[in-house]
């Protein structure tokens, strides 16, 4: 089987892992304060074995295709931190295999340490190291923002930013209005259409 149709088998797996485990419809309150008919909990799908296994694979593939050389990876915790872990773990086997670099992954405090260093960004993130910001779900792009700040005030150099699921709903356009470069793993209108099916 060619490289490419593993890749997407393993896209159709995540969207079924998302749409099954983390999208729910109704009436919900987003983070945003927005309200929704559709709500996902990334986590749900993040935080397992087979989320894990496939979140490694396909996020180290989207960040290759677009050209974006990361020496780590990471995000605002919580949701990115599983996101960004996936990857790590899934870079050292690809290593192994002669087929990519390690990518470091490190987490972005929502404040920082009020002891120790003080530091907001925690992990093997060091000044001058090129980043991509990794996102469980973008909905206005204020997380991924709030990331880009902490890490460039400590010396990162953010190459773009990678979501789990786009929401579609502004997020992008606020990010891509910054400056910043984003792609997604799967948007909110793939997972309406398999919960619709």
């Amino acid at each position: 089987m060619s490289a490419s149709r593993d890749l997407a088998t393993a896209r159709e797996q995540l969207l079924a892992l998302l749409a099954e485990r983390s999208a729910k419809t109704g009436d919900f309150v987003l983070a945003s304060g927005r309200r929704s008919s559709l709500y996902v909990d990334c986590r749900l799908t993040t935080m397992s074995p087979e989320g894990q296994r496939l979140l490694g694979v396909l996020g180290l593939a989207e960040i290759a295709a677009a050209g974006w050389p990361a020496d780590a990876v990471g995000g605002l915790t919580l949701g990115a931190d599983p996101i960004a872990y996936a990857m790590a773990h899934a870079s050292a086997f690809a290593a192994e295999r002669g087929e990519g670099p390690l990518v470091r992954a490190f987490t972005v405090r929502k404040a920082p340490k009020q002891h120790g260093t003080g530091k907001r960004v925690e992990g093997p993130f060091t000044a001058g190291d090129q980043v991509v910001v990794v996102e469980d779900v973008i909905t206005t792009g204020g997380s991924a923002l709030t990331a880009v700040e902490a890490i460039r005030a400590e010396g990162g150099r953010v190459l773009g930013v990678l979501a789990v699921v786009d929401r579609e709903e502004g997020g992008r356009d606020a990010l891509e209005a910054a400056g910043l470069s984003v792609r997604s793993l799967a948007t909110a209108s793939e997972l309406v259409a398999r919960l619709g099916a």
